[in-house]
């Protein structure tokens, strides 16, 4: 039997769908963030994460599903009161309460049954530190199902854990609850590869997605809006944009390829950081690949929009000159864009 902590089975990667769902916690709607304060600072607060859920659901991710206030809700939440005509507050106060209360249904938790294909792998663990190693792997997938698990549901680990109990066994048949990431539909475009379906359905995309037409990369807020055609903010996702050694490249660009399950060639004559002794390598594709599960590619050397393995330090970490996102959200990113759109990078 496999517990919270310990690497399970491998086997053939599966979609959420392969999860049985059960009863959910019932909540009428969204509730002001004035709970009480606790004393543990990593405390799951229901109510925030029910604002969570509905703004993930919605396209304006708040980062990842934790139940906790911070600066990825913040902007999330400006986002979406920018696209709804309101009062730019950045806060859960009446107003944004009223507009989020027509889908106060999807209820911030629910409960899942395991099964075989939901834990299957194949996992790799550990993944050595080395790109010249990692070169060396068939894929770079996840570790163990709890890591698999957490992306699915867009949420780390930690947050599972304080969901469940800690004796909790990662087997079939066991009841799970999960932050509610459930897409509304599953039924993707027939046309697209049957891996990248499937890498939609195991991150929980919903199939249906707006159309943008431009992407504005804010460096001042730490976000990624989605325009349509008439200029309508659609969607707005937390990223992490340059350093101070590989600075973003503000200016008018455009996307030329968008590379699904893409690998990744690695120039050591392209990090300031690699070492001396640094060969060029082809990464194999997967989720904790550098650029995790997609690329967007830019009319700029070198430079693009893409996935990241460690979703927990978006907006808080440097990256070498690219634009990161949490995998979910890259994912639906390339969803929403074709090769041609145009890409504003500003400060």
């Amino acid at each position: 039997m496999t517990k919270w902590m310990l690497a399970g089975v491998a086997g053939v990667a599966l979609a959420g769908a392969a999860l049985a769902q059960s009863t959910s916690r019932p909540t009428a709607r969204p509730a002001p963030a004035s709970s009480p304060a606790v004393a543990d600072p990593g405390a799951i607060d229901q109510d925030i994460m029910h604002v969570q859920v509905i703004l993930d659901h919605l396209g304006f991710s708040p980062g990842t599903l934790d139940g906790r206030a911070g600066i990825s809700l913040t902007a999330a939440l400006k986002g979406f009161q920018e696209a709804r005509g309101l009062t730019i507050t950045g806060r859960i106060d009446q107003p944004t309460l009223a507009a989020l209360h027509p889908y106060a249904a999807w209820r911030p938790t629910v409960r899942l049954r395991l099964t075989e294909a939901a834990l299957a792998g194949p996992y790799v663990n550990p993944i050595p530190h080395s790109e010249m190693e990692q070169a060396k792997l068939p894929s770079l997938g996840y570790r163990n199902p709890l890591e698999k698990l957490a992306e699915m549901f867009h949420t780390t680990p930690d947050v599972l854990i304080r969901l469940n109990s800690r004796e909790t066994q990662l087997t079939p048949g066991t009841m799970v609850v999960f932050p509610n990431a459930l897409p509304s539909s599953r039924a993707y475009d027939t046309s697209l590869k049957p891996d990248w379906q499937q890498t939609l359905a195991s991150l929980n995309v919903d199939a249906v997605q707006p159309q943008g037409e431009k992407i504005v990369v804010d460096k001042s807020d730490g976000v990624l809006r989605v325009l349509d055609a008439a200029g309508k903010l659609v969607a707005q996702f937390q990223v992490t944009t340059g350093s101070e050694h590989d600075p973003l490249p503000l200016g008018t660009h455009k996307v030329t390829v968008i590379d699904r399950n893409p690998k990744f060639h690695y120039n050591p004559d392209l990090f300031w950081d690699a070492k001396a002794t640094d060969k060029a390598a082809m990464l194999p594709p997967g989720p904790n690949g550098p650029v995790g599960v997609v690329w967007l590619d830019l009319n700029i050397p070198h430079y693009g929009i893409h996935g990241t393995p460690e979703p927990q330090y978006i907006g808080r970490t440097e990256s070498h000159g690219c634009v990161r996102l949490a995998n979910w959200n890259a994912a639906r990113l390339a969803q929403m864009v074709k090769p041609g759109v145009v890409v504003v990078f500003q400060a």
